[in-house]
C-alpha cells in the first residue's frame, strides 16, 4: 500500500482513498463504506476484484496505552480456499488493509496451484522507497 487516507466520523460518510500497486503498477480509487474497515476493504476490492468473503476480523492490542499497537487477522474464504493474512501497525485501518493484502495473496497462490494456466496477479502493500 503506497497511500491510505481515511475519512471517518458521525456526520459524514466514511470513505477511503487508497493508492496500491497490483503487479508494479498503481492504482487509485475512492470507496465509500460503513466504517473505516469497511470502506479500505471495498477499496481493495475496486483494485483487485474477488469473491472472497471476510470470514474472521481480529484486532487485538500488542502494547498499551493511546499509541498502542494493533495486531489485526483477517480469514478469507474464496471457493472453498482459505487463506489467512496478519498485520501489526500502530493505525489499526492501516493494520487492516495489510492483513487484508496479506490474506488476499495467500488466496492468490492458492488459485495458482489449483490452475497453474491461471492469469494470477500479485497485489502490494509496500512502500514505494
Amino acid at each position: 500500500m503506497k497511500f491510505l487516507r481515511v475519512i471517518c466520523g458521525t456526520e459524514a460518510p466514511q470513505s477511503a482513498d487508497l493508492v496500491l500497486s497490483v503487479d508494479g503498477t498503481d492504482h487509485r480509487v475512492t470507496a465509500q463504506g460503513d466504517g473505516p474497515v469497511d470502506a479500505t476493504f471495498k477499496a481493495i476490492r475496486m483494485i483487485y476484484p474477488n469473491e472472497a468473503r471476510l470470514e474472521l476480523y481480529q484486532v487485538h492490542a500488542v502494547t498499551e496505552g493511546t499509541d498502542a499497537q494493533a495486531t489485526v487477522s483477517v480469514r478469507l474464504e474464496e471457493d472453498g480456499r482459505i487463506a489467512t493474512g496478519q498485520a501489526a501497525d500502530t493505525d489499526t485501518v492501516v493494520a487492516s488493509a495489510k492483513a487484508y493484502v496479506n490474506a488476499l495473496n495467500r488466496l492468490i497462490v492458492r488459485r495458482q496451484k489449483s490452475d497453474p494456466d491461471a492469469d494470477v496477479k500479485s497485489v502490494s502493500y509496500k512502500d514505494a522507497g
